[in-house]
Protein backbone atom coordinates (compact mmCIF):
# COMPACT_ATOMS: atom_id res chain seq x y z
CA UNK A 1 0.00 0.00 0.00
CA UNK A 2 1.43 3.44 -0.82
CA UNK A 3 2.08 6.31 1.81
CA UNK A 4 -0.61 7.77 -0.21
CA UNK A 5 -3.43 5.24 0.25
CA UNK A 6 -1.75 5.02 3.78
CA UNK A 7 -2.63 8.92 4.87
CA UNK A 8 -5.95 9.01 2.77
CA UNK A 9 -7.71 6.54 5.31
CA UNK A 10 -6.64 9.21 7.76
CA UNK A 11 -9.08 12.04 8.34
CA UNK A 12 -8.31 15.59 8.62
CA UNK A 13 -9.98 18.73 8.88
CA UNK A 14 -9.62 22.53 7.94
CA UNK A 15 -7.64 24.51 10.10
CA UNK A 16 -9.85 26.68 13.48
CA UNK A 17 -8.55 29.33 14.17
CA UNK A 18 -8.57 29.76 18.28
CA UNK A 19 -8.30 32.97 19.99
CA UNK A 20 -5.66 33.17 22.24
CA UNK A 21 -5.75 35.21 25.42
CA UNK A 22 -2.55 37.75 26.32
CA UNK A 23 -2.05 37.54 30.26
CA UNK A 24 -4.40 39.91 31.59
CA UNK A 25 -3.77 42.91 33.76
CA UNK A 26 -1.34 43.37 36.66
CA UNK A 27 -2.50 44.11 40.22
CA UNK A 28 -2.66 48.28 40.62
CA UNK A 29 -2.16 49.97 43.72
CA UNK A 30 -5.48 51.88 45.59
CA UNK A 31 -4.70 55.64 46.16
CA UNK A 32 -2.64 58.24 45.48
CA UNK A 33 0.26 56.41 46.50
CA UNK A 34 3.85 56.95 44.55
CA UNK A 35 4.39 53.29 43.69
CA UNK A 36 7.90 54.33 42.26
CA UNK A 37 8.67 55.50 45.44
CA UNK A 38 7.27 52.94 47.81
CA UNK A 39 8.45 49.91 45.22
CA UNK A 40 4.97 48.76 45.83
CA UNK A 41 3.81 47.55 42.38
CA UNK A 42 3.90 44.44 41.30
CA UNK A 43 5.64 43.69 38.33
CA UNK A 44 3.34 41.79 35.40
CA UNK A 45 4.29 38.38 34.98
CA UNK A 46 5.89 37.95 31.12
CA UNK A 47 3.81 36.06 28.86
CA UNK A 48 4.95 32.41 27.90
CA UNK A 49 6.99 32.60 24.80
CA UNK A 50 6.50 29.80 21.83
CA UNK A 51 9.62 28.07 20.95
CA UNK A 52 11.34 28.62 17.46
CA UNK A 53 11.21 26.47 14.95
CA UNK A 54 14.66 25.47 15.19
CA UNK A 55 14.44 24.89 19.30
CA UNK A 56 11.68 22.25 18.09
CA UNK A 57 14.13 20.44 15.78
CA UNK A 58 16.17 19.99 18.84
CA UNK A 59 13.21 18.54 20.71
CA UNK A 60 11.66 16.49 18.51
CA UNK A 61 12.37 12.66 18.27
CA UNK A 62 14.93 11.45 16.33
CA UNK A 63 16.85 8.82 14.85
CA UNK A 64 17.89 6.13 17.84
CA UNK A 65 15.69 8.05 20.16
CA UNK A 66 13.17 5.13 20.38
CA UNK A 67 14.50 1.53 20.26
CA UNK A 68 13.38 -0.66 17.19
CA UNK A 69 11.83 2.54 15.48
CA UNK A 70 12.77 4.40 12.19
CA UNK A 71 12.56 8.06 12.40
CA UNK A 72 12.23 10.39 9.59
CA UNK A 73 11.31 13.79 7.77
CA UNK A 74 7.97 13.22 6.18
CA UNK A 75 7.37 13.39 3.20
CA UNK A 76 4.57 15.32 1.33
CA UNK A 77 2.89 12.46 0.68
CA UNK A 78 2.55 11.61 3.86
CA UNK A 79 1.02 15.46 5.19
CA UNK A 80 -2.42 16.78 4.30
CA UNK A 81 -2.75 20.25 3.09
CA UNK A 82 -5.97 21.42 5.41
CA UNK A 83 -7.56 23.26 2.88
CA UNK A 84 -8.09 20.11 1.06
CA UNK A 85 -10.79 18.95 4.00
CA UNK A 86 -14.15 20.10 5.47
CA UNK A 87 -15.92 18.75 7.93
CA UNK A 88 -19.69 18.31 8.45
CA UNK A 89 -19.80 20.04 12.61
CA UNK A 90 -17.75 22.53 12.89
CA UNK A 91 -17.42 21.38 16.29
CA UNK A 92 -15.57 18.70 15.58
CA UNK A 93 -12.90 20.46 13.56
CA UNK A 94 -10.24 20.01 15.99
CA UNK A 95 -10.65 16.53 16.39
CA UNK A 96 -10.54 16.12 12.76
CA UNK A 97 -7.04 18.28 12.72
CA UNK A 98 -5.50 16.21 15.20
CA UNK A 99 -6.72 12.92 13.80
CA UNK A 100 -4.76 13.77 10.67
CA UNK A 101 -1.74 15.24 12.12
CA UNK A 102 -2.71 18.54 12.05
CA UNK A 103 -2.85 21.67 14.66
CA UNK A 104 -5.61 22.30 16.17
CA UNK A 105 -5.39 25.67 15.94
CA UNK A 106 -2.22 28.11 14.32
CA UNK A 107 0.78 27.65 16.49
CA UNK A 108 4.12 29.50 16.46
CA UNK A 109 6.00 27.27 15.09
CA UNK A 110 5.89 23.50 14.30
CA UNK A 111 8.08 20.07 13.27
CA UNK A 112 6.81 17.04 12.41
CA UNK A 113 8.61 13.56 12.52
CA UNK A 114 7.41 10.17 10.87
CA UNK A 115 8.02 7.23 13.25
CA UNK A 116 7.73 3.41 11.99
CA UNK A 117 8.05 0.49 14.17
CA UNK A 118 8.23 -2.78 12.39
CA UNK A 119 8.15 -6.42 13.79
CA UNK A 120 10.22 -8.71 12.66
CA UNK A 121 7.55 -10.72 10.26
CA UNK A 122 6.72 -7.35 8.79
CA UNK A 123 10.48 -6.86 7.68
CA UNK A 124 10.31 -9.25 5.24
CA UNK A 125 9.04 -8.11 1.86
CA UNK A 126 5.73 -8.71 0.59
CA UNK A 127 5.22 -12.62 -1.10
CA UNK A 128 5.96 -12.34 -4.66
CA UNK A 129 3.20 -13.69 -7.22
CA UNK A 130 5.24 -16.87 -7.51
CA UNK A 131 5.40 -17.66 -3.79
CA UNK A 132 1.77 -16.75 -3.08
CA UNK A 133 1.06 -19.27 -5.65
CA UNK A 134 2.82 -22.25 -3.80
CA UNK A 135 0.73 -21.05 -0.39
CA UNK A 136 -2.62 -22.13 0.73
CA UNK A 137 -5.03 -19.18 1.01
CA UNK A 138 -4.52 -18.67 4.67
CA UNK A 139 -0.85 -19.07 4.16
CA UNK A 140 -1.22 -15.94 1.43
CA UNK A 141 -3.39 -13.69 3.92
CA UNK A 142 -0.98 -14.69 6.89
CA UNK A 143 2.02 -13.54 4.72
CA UNK A 144 0.09 -10.59 3.54
CA UNK A 145 -0.81 -9.42 6.53
CA UNK A 146 2.31 -10.18 8.13
CA UNK A 147 4.41 -7.92 5.62
CA UNK A 148 1.94 -5.00 6.11
CA UNK A 149 2.14 -5.05 10.62
CA UNK A 150 3.52 -1.87 10.48
CA UNK A 151 2.51 1.13 12.93
CA UNK A 152 3.30 4.72 11.51
CA UNK A 153 3.14 7.52 13.54
CA UNK A 154 2.86 10.87 12.81
CA UNK A 155 4.62 12.88 15.45
CA UNK A 156 4.31 16.84 15.96
CA UNK A 157 5.85 19.54 18.20
CA UNK A 158 3.29 22.68 18.18
CA UNK A 159 4.21 25.80 19.51
CA UNK A 160 2.21 28.13 21.47
CA UNK A 161 2.48 32.05 22.43
CA UNK A 162 1.46 32.84 25.91
CA UNK A 163 -1.58 30.41 26.92
CA UNK A 164 -2.10 28.84 23.60
CA UNK A 165 -1.29 25.50 24.08
CA UNK A 166 -3.40 25.72 27.33
CA UNK A 167 -6.03 27.10 25.27
CA UNK A 168 -5.90 24.79 22.90
CA UNK A 169 -5.67 21.75 24.59
CA UNK A 170 -8.68 23.02 26.09
CA UNK A 171 -10.74 22.92 22.85
CA UNK A 172 -9.93 19.38 22.00
CA UNK A 173 -10.85 17.87 25.13
CA UNK A 174 -14.16 19.84 24.54
CA UNK A 175 -14.31 18.90 20.74
CA UNK A 176 -13.54 15.16 22.03
CA UNK A 177 -16.95 15.19 24.26
CA UNK A 178 -19.44 16.81 21.94
CA UNK A 179 -18.04 14.46 18.97
CA UNK A 180 -17.95 11.73 20.93
CA UNK A 181 -20.88 10.09 18.54
CA UNK A 182 -19.03 10.84 15.01
CA UNK A 183 -19.43 13.12 12.36
CA UNK A 184 -18.51 13.24 8.83
CA UNK A 185 -15.51 14.99 6.58
CA UNK A 186 -14.39 15.43 3.27
CA UNK A 187 -10.69 14.86 2.37
CA UNK A 188 -10.13 15.62 -1.33
CA UNK A 189 -13.78 15.06 -2.31
CA UNK A 190 -13.60 11.67 -0.62
CA UNK A 191 -16.77 11.31 1.94
CA UNK A 192 -15.46 10.05 5.62
CA UNK A 193 -16.86 9.08 8.23
CA UNK A 194 -15.70 9.15 11.79
CA UNK A 195 -17.96 6.93 14.08
CA UNK A 196 -16.66 6.84 17.54
CA UNK A 197 -13.91 9.21 19.43
CA UNK A 198 -13.54 6.80 22.53
CA UNK A 199 -11.60 8.55 25.47
CA UNK A 200 -8.40 6.87 26.86
CA UNK A 201 -6.61 7.20 30.09
CA UNK A 202 -2.85 8.78 29.41
CA UNK A 203 -0.64 10.40 31.45
CA UNK A 204 1.94 12.79 30.01
CA UNK A 205 3.58 16.05 30.15
CA UNK A 206 1.96 18.59 32.29
CA UNK A 207 -2.12 18.05 30.74
CA UNK A 208 -2.96 15.30 27.97
CA UNK A 209 -6.00 14.06 25.84
CA UNK A 210 -6.23 10.82 24.27
CA UNK A 211 -8.75 9.12 21.87
CA UNK A 212 -8.87 5.80 20.11
CA UNK A 213 -10.94 7.56 17.02
CA UNK A 214 -13.19 4.68 14.58
CA UNK A 215 -13.42 5.44 11.18
CA UNK A 216 -15.08 4.46 7.98
CA UNK A 217 -14.27 4.90 4.19
CA UNK A 218 -15.99 3.42 1.30
CA UNK A 219 -16.84 1.11 3.65
CA UNK A 220 -13.82 -0.20 5.13
CA UNK A 221 -13.29 0.30 8.69
CA UNK A 222 -10.14 1.61 10.26
CA UNK A 223 -9.05 2.69 13.76
CA UNK A 224 -6.70 5.70 14.96
CA UNK A 225 -4.69 6.25 17.92
CA UNK A 226 -4.77 9.91 18.89
CA UNK A 227 -2.23 11.33 21.51
CA UNK A 228 -2.00 15.59 22.20
CA UNK A 229 0.11 16.44 25.78
CA UNK A 230 1.55 19.79 26.22
CA UNK A 231 4.20 20.55 27.98
CA UNK A 232 5.10 24.67 28.79
CA UNK A 233 4.05 26.37 25.92
CA UNK A 234 3.97 23.50 23.29
CA UNK A 235 1.97 20.71 22.36
CA UNK A 236 3.36 17.06 21.47
CA UNK A 237 0.82 15.14 18.95
CA UNK A 238 0.49 11.92 17.92
CA UNK A 239 -1.76 9.72 15.50
CA UNK A 240 -0.78 6.66 14.92
CA UNK A 241 -1.80 3.70 12.77
CA UNK A 242 -1.38 0.48 12.06
CA UNK A 243 -2.61 -1.21 8.26
CA UNK A 244 -2.37 -4.61 9.46
CA UNK A 245 -4.75 -4.53 12.25
CA UNK A 246 -7.56 -2.62 10.52
CA UNK A 247 -7.52 -5.52 7.44
CA UNK A 248 -7.79 -7.79 10.57
CA UNK A 249 -10.18 -5.79 12.42
CA UNK A 250 -7.87 -6.04 15.44
CA UNK A 251 -6.78 -3.27 18.02
CA UNK A 252 -3.85 -1.92 18.95
CA UNK A 253 -1.95 0.21 21.61
CA UNK A 254 -1.00 3.53 22.13
CA UNK A 255 2.57 4.18 21.07
CA UNK A 256 3.63 4.44 24.38
CA UNK A 257 7.55 4.19 23.52
CA UNK A 258 7.40 7.08 20.98
CA UNK A 259 5.25 9.01 23.50
CA UNK A 260 7.93 8.58 26.58
CA UNK A 261 10.60 9.63 24.59
CA UNK A 262 9.06 12.76 23.22
CA UNK A 263 8.17 13.58 26.63
CA UNK A 264 11.28 12.90 27.61
CA UNK A 265 12.94 15.16 25.48
CA UNK A 266 10.60 17.67 26.26
CA UNK A 267 11.12 17.58 30.02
Amino acid sequence: MSATAIRRTVLAASAVSLALLATACGGGEQGGEDKGATGGSKSEKPAAKALTAAELEKLVVAKGDVEGHEITKPGKADVFDPGAVSVEKAECEPVGQVLSALPASKPASSVQRLVVQKPEAAKKDMPSMEELAEMTEEEAQQATLDSLDITKTMTSLWSYEGDGAEQTLAALREAGKKCAGGFSMTIDGEKQQVGKVSEEKLSAGEDAVAWTVATKQDGTPGETKVVVFRQGTTLAGFSSFNIAAVTRGEAFEQPTAVIEAQAAKLG
